[in-house]
């Protein structure tokens, strides 16, 4: 099968089906929020990648940037509901972290940037 070719070059349809990415999972172990941004933790660096599905390893590979869960879902190939589910087993084993974008208390002026941010994001994907 062919490989899928980086540089913005068109990719091919992957033969893999999402929901035997997941095991047939759609929600998520944690509630992740499709802006939320994703970083490894200190432990995930000195992990053997071996153990890891090939997409796990993507995502671990991509969150030393501090990607968003949308913008992993692009990277990796996979719809936004596999990509969450994905990001949570990681977390859930303690590979990566989600940093919070909003707190529950905050202001208009700091979601206002959060959607505009979220917006630029998506204009550039």
């Amino acid at each position: 099968m062919d490989q899928p070719v980086r540089g913005g070059a068109a990719r091919e349809p992957s033969l893999v089906r999402p929901y035997s990415l997941t095991s047939g999972r759609t929600v998520p172990a944690v509630d992740i929020a499709l802006e939320a941004l994703i970083q490894p933790l200190a432990e995930a660096l000195d992990l053997d990648l071996g153990e890891l599905s090939n997409e796990a390893r993507s995502i671990l590979s991509l969150s030393s940037n501090s990607p968003s869960v949308a913008e992993i879902a692009v990277h990796v190939g996979v719809p936004v509901g596999v990509a969450r589910v994905l990001v949570a087993d990681l977390v859930e084993a303690g590979h990566v972290r989600i940093q919070a974008t909003l707190q529950e208390d905050a202001s208009d002026a700091e979601r206002r940037e959060l959607i505009e941010r979220v917006l630029s994001g998506l204009r550039g994907i």
